[in-house]
């Protein structure tokens, strides 16, 4: 299965290995993180300089204008099914 992050981008669920709201991964040890992740060249910013969440895979992290929550929801969706009975 695929996770679209927004603006004509997917990637492989099984790829994924976090999804995350980028508001509270913006102190400490995250935001050194991220700045050394972006000194190495492995964000991809899909956002437009609207960024509300990042997702980590494998090989890349991506900056995503579409919400943690979402993201979390439809990678939901794809692993569990629709949980209605």
């Amino acid at each position: 299965m695929f996770l679209h992050l927004g603006s004509d981008t997917v990637v492989a669920l099984r790829d994924v290995i976090a999804i995350n709201d980028l508001k509270s991964f913006r102190s400490g040890i995250n935001k050194e993180f991220l700045t050394h992740m972006r000194e190495k060249k492995q964000i991809i910013d899909i956002s437009s300089d609207n960024a509300k969440s990042f997702i980590v895979t494998d090989k890349k992290i991506y900056l995503s204008a579409i919400s943690s929550l979402t993201l979390k929801k439809r990678a939901g969706t794809f692993l569990y099914g629709d949980e209605e009975d």
